[in-house]
């Protein structure tokens, strides 16, 4: 691939994360639990992640982060977006890389770690371990909702050829 259709194609991704920011930010947390989402975003980077690779996957996390925060966020949503992130981030990629784990598992233990960034985040602001009990809260979400991007992303895998011109 050229670097224009590279560059392009890296703009499409990071632009529909961005949509699915905006449209996850209109949804009213669910059961009125504070911090809990669907994660739809990381719809994108698990498919980043299986057809480009993990630099680029990141690469396309990290821009999703820093422009929805300037969107639609504020600077303690940055740092509650960026520990959640990268956390999830780096820990998709480890298990990707073992070759052992399937997009589902993947998915959902970005969706755990996501949580766990965002509780450290927390514990740090507010200079107390008494958050950390929110865990369990979140773990149920994060499980739920890395299932469920899981289950969408596979689906989408299975459908989307796998190039190297992608790579």
């Amino acid at each position: 691939m050229n670097k224009t259709k590279h560059l392009a194609f890296y703009g499409m991704l990071a632009a529909l994360a961005l949509v699915l920011s905006y449209i996850e930010a209109m949804v009213p947390a669910f059961f009125a639990v504070p911090g809990m989402k669907l994660g739809l975003t990381n719809l994108v980077v698990l498919v980043a992640l299986y057809r480009m690779g993990a630099k680029q996957a990141m690469v396309i996390n990290l821009v999703r982060i820093v422009v929805s925060s300037m969107l639609f966020g504020t600077v303690v949503s940055l740092w509650y977006s960026l520990a959640g992130g990268l956390l999830s981030g780096v820990v998709m990629i480890a298990l990707k890389k073992t070759g052992k784990f399937q997009p589902l598992t993947v998915s959902i233990a970005g969706g755990v770690m996501h949580n766990v960034g965002q509780i450290l985040v927390a514990m740090l602001m507010m200079q107390t371990s008494a958050v950390a009990w929110y865990l369990l809260v979140l773990w149920i979400s994060g499980i739920a909702a890395g299932a469920a991007i899981g289950v969408l992303g596979s689906w989408m895998l299975s459908r989307l050829p796998e190039t190297d011109h992608m790579r």
